[in-house]
């Protein structure tokens, strides 16, 4: 089962979950319309393209599992976090000269460099005006996350073609990149259901966790995964020099991987042939089980919490997370 058919699932399972889910949708929709048409068009083009929602879906299924109820100020968090992964998904696509994006081509392939980098930031300025209402501690949290992001990045692109990076510099990355919204997004979103300290920082714990797997999976798929399923063509990390898991893994064991890590334009043969030599290395069964040491630890953290169909969801869509690239 995929991630998205994971979050058709829940939505059934929980009918409060699917409300939230319904209002982030709403909100979406009613904070990236501009006064001009076309930041609303090119925001709306990435946006509603697809995305699996998982930042909300572990942000709104926490906010209830520890306890809330009125759904309004967890809808504008979740929201302002789909914003910001959305923003850096622009940003992305800019500095990857990406050309596809979930399936169909990128907003930079489509609307060009110069209106994509603007949307990046108009998308960006709306989730912190959806923010700006909460108090100062909040605030903080998500623009601590925001920082490591953008920190995150400049350090991937340090490590990109450069046979010197080690699975500490891997694990650093990801953890600013991806895993640090999903920490800031469980731990405000135990804040604002009243929990006591101890719990929300094991929910920020959980959500790092969270996001941690969540890579670590996708940077398999790229290895193992087909491209009708995950929306993209795979071999891209490779492609581009990035430093996936499986790719640091197999630098040193596979001259070929180290080759075509390292050249400046790869063609299909060399990526495929380099693909073809990281399945064959026995890399795909450590990225694996690290995963599912992130996953077991974002599962502990859950032992905190009271039983609630919440809580179940929960685990079943961390376990999900795993599931993908099976």
């Amino acid at each position: 089962m995929s991630t998205s058919q994971a979050s058709a699932v829940m939505r059934q399972a929980v009918p409060r979950l699917s409300e939230a889910l319904d209002r982030v949708e709403v909100r979406l929709a009613e904070v990236l319309r501009s006064r001009e048409p076309r930041l609303t068009e090119i925001s709306g083009y990435l946006v509603n393209s697809g995305g699996k929602r998982v930042r909300p879906a572990v942000t709104v299924l926490i906010f209830r599992a520890c306890g809330g109820e009125d759904l309004t100020d967890i809808v504008d968090v979740a929201t302002a976090l789909e914003l910001i992964h959305s923003a850096s998904l622009l940003h992305d696509d800019i500095i990857d000269d990406s050309d596809t994006r979930r399936g169909k081509p990128s907003a930079l392939k489509r609307y060009g460099l110069a209106d994509t980098l603007v949307t990046g930031d108009f998308v960006f300025s709306r989730a912190f005006q959806l923010c700006a209402r909460f108090e100062e501690k909040l605030i903080h949290w998500a623009a601590e996350a925001c920082i490591l992001l953008t920190e995150g990045e400049v350090m991937q692109a340090r490590f990109r073609k450069n046979p010197a990076v080690t699975v500490d510099d891997y694990l650093e990355i990801i953890h600013r990149k991806t895993a640090s919204i999903f920490r800031q997004g469980a731990r405000t979103a135990a804040y604002l259901a009243g929990a006591p300290e101890r719990l929300v920082e094991a929910m920020a714990d959980c959500g790092y966790n969270v996001g941690m797997t969540f890579q670590i999976v996708d940077d398999l798929l790229d290895i193992e995964g087909k491209q009708s399923k995950i929306g993209k063509p795979i071999g891209i990390d490779l492609r581009e020099g990035n430093p996936s898991l499986p790719i640091v893994l197999s630098l040193n064991r596979c001259p070929e991987v180290r080759r075509v890590f390292e050249a400046a334009a790869p063609s299909d043969t060399d990526v495929a042939q380099a693909l073809r030599a990281i399945r064959e290395s026995g890399v795909a069964a450590e990225v694996r089980q690290l995963g599912e040491q992130y996953r077991a630890r974002a599962r502990t953290s859950l032992e905190q919490l009271v039983a609630s169909e919440e809580k179940e969801q929960l685990i079943a869509l961390i376990d999900q997370l795993t599931v993908r690239a099976e």
